[in-house]
């Protein structure tokens, strides 16, 4: 099993920044990919970023390309999202995920159920 620890979560005014922290424990070595989720009052929880643990490809949707960048650092099985240029619309509680299976089609690590671990999530929330 892998253990997700999500923090960084916090009020911001909209333009401004914020740096969620996922670090990772048990079978660390297992895992294959990670990412970010996020559940709007009232919504589904949907994707918004990930990357492949190993040659540190990454993944967007398309609302945050060009203000969200992930980001990892194996030796400490930790990953990031640094949020920039931040929106109202971007506020939700973020998950962080990992899936410690192979992946073998990029549509994957879109996908909610492609992930079988996850954290407790951390809320953003973003005033205008």
């Amino acid at each position: 099993q892998v253990q997700l620890v999500e923090s960084g979560g916090g009020l911001v005014q909209a333009g401004g920044s914020l740096r969620l922290s996922c670090a990772a424990s048990g079978r660390t070595f297992s895992i294959y990919a990670m990412g970010w989720f996020r559940q709007a009052p009232g919504k589904e929880r949907e994707f918004v970023a990930a990357i492949s643990w190993s040659g540190g490809t990454t993944y967007y949707t398309d609302s945050v390309k060009g203000r969200f960048t992930i980001s990892r650092d194996n030796a400490k099985n930790t990953v990031f999202l640094q949020m920039n240029s931040l929106k109202p619309e971007d506020t939700a509680v973020y998950y962080c995920a990992a899936r410690p299976r192979i992946v073998y089609y990029t549509s994957t690590y879109y996908r909610r159920e492609s992930y079988d671990n996850w954290g407790q999530g951390t809320q953003v929330t973003v005033s205008s």
